[in-house]
C-alpha cells in the first residue's frame, strides 16, 4: 500500500505546498474582513489550504476523496472550530440549502465536474478554484476568446481569472502552471425572466451553422433584425463566435427578444 503522504495519480493529485501560494488563495477565497457563514473545501489534501481558511470560516467542510489522508486531517483539525474533514468526494456531496462558497486546489482531471457542480447548486455564492492555468484562461475570455459555457452562464455567474500559481507550487510537480479563477453567482440575473430565450440564443449562436455567427442568427430571426442587433452591439457582421465578448451578447439578446 502507497504510504498516505504519496500523490495518487489516479486521483490526479498535486499538493499546494507554496505557502505563500495557499495564504493568496485563502484571501481570493474569503476576502479580508470578512468572514464566510460556510465553505465547502473540495480536495483538502494535507490540509494546507484548510488551515488558512478556517479562522475564516464560521463553519467548513474540508471534502477529501484519499481515504488514507483523513486520519491526518482529522486529528490536526480535531480542535478546530467550526471545521469537519468529510472523507467522501465531494461530487457526490448533496449542496446546501443556505448560502455557502466553495474553494479548493481542484484535481485537474476533475475540473469540468466540479465546476459543473458548483453552477448547478442554487444556494451557491461563489467558487474560487484552482485549476490548471490554461483551463482558468479559457473560461474567463483572458485569450480574447469565449467558451459556450461562460456565455451560457454569464447572466448568473461572473468568471473572472484572479491570480496565477507556478508548477513548482505543487508536488509532485505538474507540467502545467495554475490558474485561480473566481465564480461569483449574481444576486440578480442580468437576463432575469428569461432564461429559455438566452440559451436558445447561445446554443443557435454556437452552432456554427452558416460559417459565422451573423448567419446562424439569421435561421431564426429576420435579417433585418439580425443586422440591428448587430449594430447596437457594435459587432462586424464577420466577427467569429468565440470573439463575442459576454456584454456583446446580451445587447444580441436585448435587440432580438424585444
Amino acid at each position: 500500500m502507497a504510504r498516505p503522504s504519496r500523490a495518487s495519480r489516479a486521483l490526479s493529485q498535486n499538493f499546494l505546498a507554496d505557502r505563500a501560494a495557499a495564504g493568496r488563495l485563502a484571501r481570493l477565497a474569503v476576502p479580508q474582513g470578512l468572514r464566510a457563514p460556510l465553505l465547502l473545501e473540495v480536495g483538502a489534501g494535507k490540509g494546507a489550504l484548510t488551515e488558512l481558511l478556517a479562522p475564516h470560516c464560521q463553519h467548513l467542510l474540508a471534502y477529501e476523496i484519499d481515504l488514507r489522508l483523513i486520519p491526518a486531517l482529522r486529528s490536526r483539525f480535531s480542535d478546530t472550530p467550526g471545521v469537519r474533514v468529510v472523507g467522501e468526494d465531494f461530487l457526490t456531496a448533496r449542496p446546501p440549502c443556505t448560502p455557502f462558497s466553495v474553494a479548493g486546489n481542484v484535481p485537474f482531471s476533475r475540473t469540468a465536474a466540479i465546476v459543473d457542480w458548483c453552477l448547478r447548486a442554487p444556494a451557491l455564492t461563489d467558487a474560487t478554484l484552482l485549476t490548471q492555468l490554461e483551463y482558468a484562461r479559457k473560461r474567463t475570455g483572458h485569450y480574447g476568446r469565449w467558451t459556450r459555457l461562460t456565455i451560457l452562464t454569464w447572466p448568473r455567474h461572473e468568471w473572472r481569472l484572479v491570480g496565477r500559481v507556478g508548477r513548482h507550487s505543487f508536488r509532485p510537480v505538474p507540467r502545467v502552471d495554475a490558474g485561480i479563477v473566481r465564480i461569483e453567482r449574481r444576486r440578480t440575473p442580468l437576463t432575469a425572466g428569461a432564461r429559455d430565450s438566452w440559451r436558445d440564443l447561445i446554443e443557435l449562436g454556437f452552432t456554427g451553422v452558416g460559417g459565422s455567427l451573423h448567419a446562424s442568427l439569421c435561421r431564426a430571426h429576420a435579417r433585418r433584425r439580425v443586422d440591428a442587433a448587430f449594430r447596437a452591439a457594435r459587432l462586424d457582421t464577420r466577427v467569429l463566435v468565440g470573439e463575442v465578448p459576454p456584454e456583446a451578447w446580451l445587447k444580441l439578446h436585448e435587440v432580438l427578444t424585444s
